[in-house]
């Protein structure tokens, strides 16, 4: 199971998604840590990923062999995080065919309607129980 984690800016919560998920899952999990910037790869590997890569070429070939991706919202969105997410970016984690779970979490002005606003640790948890289902799936 290749779980990829995409994050940008500071990689603050992509480095929340993979602790957490190595705590609570451990070492069977492989992760790939994609950062639109150096800093958030560097953090998200020192949370604990295998492997980590930076840029719009590693978000384009690792969504396509990912089993999962997991992110803020903004790594869908053309030109989010203060422009670190390029329109190739978003259309390839958008088309790969690798289910996406995407926290709510936005800068941007998007508002999603119906969810509510649990704070970042409270969703991970929720996040960690798909993986497990999906994991045990496979």
């Amino acid at each position: 199971m290749l779980i990829m984690v995409m994050d940008g800016q500071g990689g603050g919560i992509g480095s929340t998604i993979i602790k957490r998920v190595r705590d609570k899952m451990g070492d069977e999990i492989e992760i790939i840590a994609i950062g639109t910037n150096s800093v958030a790869t560097s953090r998200m590997m020192k949370a604990g990923a295998n492997r980590g890569a930076t840029g719009e070429n590693a978000v384009k070939i690792n969504s396509q062999k990912a089993d999962i991706i997991v992110g803020p919202i903004g790594i869908v969105l053309a030109n989010a995080m203060m422009g670190e997410v390029t329109p190739s970016m978003a259309e390839a984690v958008s088309s790969s065919g690798a289910p996406k779970y995407l926290l709510p979490l936005t800068q941007e002005k998007v508002k999603l309607m119906g969810m509510s606003d649990e704070p970042l640790p409270h969703l991970v948890d929720e996040l960690i129980e798909h993986i497990k289902e999906v994991c045990k799936d496979v």
